[in-house]
């Protein structure tokens, strides 16, 4: 963010020192670019306090779908990705409404896979495969939870790991694959505590409790 603001200073500078107005409209491009990652940034804090409180914070969804229009616009894919993630991520898990989070979330997903953000794919994946687990679809959601388990694995995300072993602990319980599901509440109890994830931790004790 610091270098787009410094770039859009110096083409300021440009214009009304050198006379090179035309470069007004990349210093535009640069800022917007920073909207869109500080929008992105403000959206995560207001998600954080939904989960606290389960109080809708009114301004979070119009906050991701201004950054994924700026970012369409600049032509950053990986940008949109993440904010499309967001933008399905609050109508399954705000609004709890799978069929509008669906679109966007698939969107995520092919975007993030195109651009290589192995993190933002993991993320849509998990939540696509919790719509599948919602609908009753359990074999693709197993596929889609594990998908991303693979790549938390790969970028050493170890409470997004344990995040996700939650999901197929559920997952296991109801295939009747007990013992599935028991090695995979150890597994995310270990990996949750080795990085102090009491949040995780408590949700690991839930699903064990299904088994």
């Amino acid at each position: 963010m610091d270098e787009h603001l410094a770039w859009a200073k110096d083409l300021y500078e440009r214009a009304i020192f050198n006379g090179a107005y035309d470069a007004l409209s990349q210093a535009d491009r640069e800022l917007d670019a920073v909207e869109a990652a500080l929008l992105i940034g403000r959206g995560r804090v207001m998600h954080g306090r939904y989960l606290d409180t389960r109080i809708e914070v009114p301004e979070e969804l119009p906050a991701f779908e201004r950054a994924a229009d700026l970012y369409r616009a600049l032509g950053d894919e990986r940008g949109e990705a993440e904010a499309q993630f967001w933008i399905g991520c609050f109508h399954q898990v705000v609004r709890d409404d799978n069929a509008s989070a669906l679109p966007p979330l698939t969107a995520a997903s092919e975007l993030a896979r195109k651009t290589g953000d192995q993190l933002t794919l993991s993320y849509a994946l998990r939540h696509l495969g919790i719509a599948a687990h919602t609908a009753g679809d359990l074999d693709r959601a197993r596929a889609l939870l594990e998908e991303s388990t693979a790549l938390r694995r790969t970028l050493g995300f170890t409470a997004g790991v344990a995040a996700n072993l939650v999901g197929l602990i559920y997952l296991a319980a109801a295939q009747g694959r007990s013992d599935d599901a028991q090695a995979l509440a150890d597994e995310a109890a270990a990996l949750a505590a080795s990085v102090g994830a009491v949040m995780i931790s408590a949700q690991i004790e839930a699903a064990r409790s299904r088994i």
